[in-house]
């Protein structure tokens, strides 16, 4: 069974434990960068992008993430997890870990539409996931290697890069493990290519 790592500085790290250990995988809440050496591939969970960052330099973080993702691990970037995986953000001078070549928009979605619900077709997964947006960002731009998995009303919110996958909403908080699983299948295969 493969240890899927949840980072656990800030967001909705219980559900996205729940939701791993009902894909199949073994759940670990990561507080220590120690732990990183432990696990096979890594949650960034849903919270306030700005607050993340500041907990992740407090705590070391910063560099030993960028080489997990570096080394090949695959990492998943839901919601704030997605703005500190993508390589640009509108309106921001850095990037936060700079990992999936991708530009994203924070709170992208406007305060009158700041929380809501769509059902989604997404690529390879799902042809109606219930998606749950939560003052989501969306990505604007990708790169030639990024493939785009779901959109809603023309902007991109999920997407993957060979070993990242981003979501702009939180599968997590639904009883559909689909796209959490579809991720445990990624930690699986990147772990036999790892091991190759």
């Amino acid at each position: 069974m493969v240890k899927i790592g949840v980072l656990g500085l800030q967001g909705a790290v219980r559900e996205h434990v729940r939701s791993i250990e009902a894909a199949q995988g073994e759940a670990i809440v990561v507080k220590k960068k120690e732990q990183l050496a432990e696990i096979d591939g890594l949650i960034l969970p849903g919270g306030e992008s700005t607050t993340m960052r500041r907990l992740i330099n407090q705590y070391g973080f910063l560099e030993p993430l960028q080489q997990f993702g570096q080394a090949g691990k695959p990492i998943f970037g839901t919601c704030a997890g997605l703005i500190l995986l993508a390589k640009e953000i509108v309106g921001q001078p850095a990037a936060h870990l700079g990992l999936m070549d991708i530009k994203v928009e924070r709170n992208a979605f406007g305060r009158q539409r700041e929380s809501f619900e769509a059902i989604l077709p997404i690529k390879d997964i799902a042809d109606d996931f219930e998606a749950v947006f939560i003052r989501a960002p969306y990505i604007v731009e990708v790169g030639p290697n990024v493939e785009v998995l779901a959109t809603d009303q023309d902007r991109i919110v999920a997407a993957r890069e060979g070993h990242y996958l981003c979501s702009a909403f939180h599968p997590e908080l639904t009883d559909d493990y689909r796209l959490t699983a579809y991720f445990v299948k990624m930690v699986e295969e990147s772990q036999k290519h790892l091991a190759s």
